[in-house]
């Protein structure tokens, strides 16, 4: 590899200090960034839009002096808006259609003094926990090949964990950063709802329920990065409570000694792979070991009852998603502008009612009411982040049998037949037998993180989740820190095998 060949041994904040230090140049480590993507992205495809020129053009001008200065970096390319360049959140309609200005994110990321360098795939929208989108292909996992990465941040995850970069950017409205972080073995903490800012066009994003994030190698790089991103915009929807200090600074700070419930019981789905169940006891045993107080015990609230709600405003959002798709390309847009599964769930949008929206949102805020006071018994919930370790490529696709009803209805428009088919009930069971733990706290708004504590005999990884109260994401960064340091995974490196596919 060129430019600097011990590039993939440090972390974000590692390599932002050899810069400081003039050891490195901001060009060396693009060119080691560079030199990875080529090498990998062909097996790999978490790189889509590559953006090496402008890179260089950043790195021979004065780079901002922030925590990150000359570190190269990745965008999630779903909302993500980087000026000149396109943002197709999957999608085969908007794939050349560029940004007019940036997102304040992407501001605020800039101002950490990161060097961009390209956009990660992503499924259409965002939707699915897999990242398989027909617009860019299929994302694969550096752990095994045959394996996903996860969901919807997949790209940045694979890029991260194959060493293109040592950051990058993410969002979680259901799981969509814990989820494939867990799958690649990396580390990635969900902010509490109104910590990143959204602007400057949008409000909330899928009800309050998504918010934007990073996925990293270490626990401090995430730190850091939150604690240059965070904070409202100007008109920002929601507020969460104010940090004390830097966020930084928590992770080399003891987090005491904290109560901690877990449990194994999937909220949303119906079983869970003794991978999994392995993981847990494995971490409850270090937890002991660090001094906590663990206690099994879970939130109880109707898991059937708030998966189908939550599909509800998921179906509702896509269709607003394809209608925005039509609208900013100014056409008339098919079935054939879309993922088949996407423009079906966008059919049932449009097949349920404005009540049927709001009383969804309703029923969830009730049943995220029922969790609350859990926490006033917990500083920190624990579970598996997932049910499974990484699943086949593939294995969340429909059936063909599925798919040729699909195709019928998308054919004919006949969003009323999905209704009558009662098409939602199957999709959450599908969707949250894999990922029964991450959506919940999406829809309470608190603070949640994926920590890559255990190995399975196949060598894959398995991320424990992590909950903590509305707006301490102090707490969580303190007992992350501490896990890092009694049980570290930075040296655990994929072998990629660079063979054609």
């Amino acid at each position: 590899m060129s430019g600097f060949p011990d590039y993939q041994q440090y972390d974000g904040l590692g390599l932002a200090e050899l810069v400081q230090a003039k050891q490195v140049t901001p060009a060396e480590l693009l060119d080691a960034a560079i030199a990875r993507i080529e090498a990998y992205n062909p097996v790999v495809n978490a790189v889509i839009y590559k953006m090496y020129e402008h890179a260089r053009m950043l790195v021979n001008q004065d780079l901002p002096e922030g925590s990150f200065r000359g570190v190269p970096f990745l965008l999630k390319d779903l909302r993500s808006m980087y000026a000149g360049v396109p943002t197709s959140s999957g999608n085969r309609l908007l794939r050349n259609i560029s940004a007019s200005h940036d997102s304040e994110l992407v501001r605020r990321f800039k101002a950490a003094g990161v060097v961009i360098l390209g956009k990660t795939n992503t499924p259409e929208f965002g939707i699915t926990p897999y990242t398989e989108p027909q617009t860019w292909g299929v994302t694969r996992n550096p752990w095994d090949l045959e394996r996903t990465p996860g969901g919807s941040s997949g790209g940045s995850a694979a890029a991260i964990a194959a060493g293109m970069v040592p950051i990058a950017g993410a969002g979680d409205g259901g799981g969509s950063a814990r989820i494939p972080a867990s799958c690649c073995g990396i580390f990635g903490l969900k902010p509490s709802r109104g910590r990143i800012p959204t602007g400057p066009i949008a409000g909330e994003l899928w009800r309050g329920f998504s918010t934007e994030t990073v996925l990293s190698r270490s626990v401090r790089d995430s730190a850091a990065m939150l604690d240059a991103i965070s904070g409202s915009d100007v008109g920002a929807t929601y507020l969460s409570p104010p940090q004390v200090r830097p966020y930084l600074d928590e992770v080399t700070t003891a987090p005491g000694k904290l109560r901690i419930a877990f449990t194994t019981h999937p909220f949303l789905g119906d079983a869970v792979h003794e991978d999994c169940i392995e993981g847990l006891k494995a971490t409850i045993k270090l937890l002991q070991e660090l001094g906590h107080e663990v206690v099994e015990d879970r939130p109880k609230f109707d898991g059937e009852a708030f998966a189908l709600n939550f599909m509800r405003i998921v179906v509702g959002e896509t269709r607003a998603d394809i209608e925005w798709a039509a609208k900013s390309t100014q056409r008339k847009v098919t079935a054939e502008d879309f993922e088949l599964g996407t423009y079906c769930l966008g059919l049932l949008g449009e097949a349920l009612s404005a009540a049927d929206y709001a009383k969804a949102a309703r029923q969830l805020q009730v049943e995220a009411r029922k969790i609350g006071p859990f926490f006033e018994q917990y500083d920190v919930l624990l579970t598996p982040t997932l049910s499974q370790p990484p699943i086949p490529i593939g294995s969340l696709q429909p059936s063909s049998g599925k798919e040729f009803l699909m195709n019928l209805v998308a054919r004919t428009n006949a969003s009323w037949l999905l209704k009558v088919m009662k098409v939602i009930e199957p999709l959450a069971r599908q969707v949250f037998n894999f990922t029964p733990y991450t959506a919940p706290f999406n829809v309470t708004g608190q603070p949640a993180m994926s920590v890559p504590l255990y190995w399975n005999e196949a060598g894959l990884p398995v991320g424990m989740q992590f909950v903590g109260k509305f707006g301490m994401e102090a707490t969580l960064f303190r007992l992350a820190g501490q896990l890092e340091y009694a049980k570290p995974w930075s040296h655990r490196l994929p072998i990629i095998k660079l063979t054609n596919r």
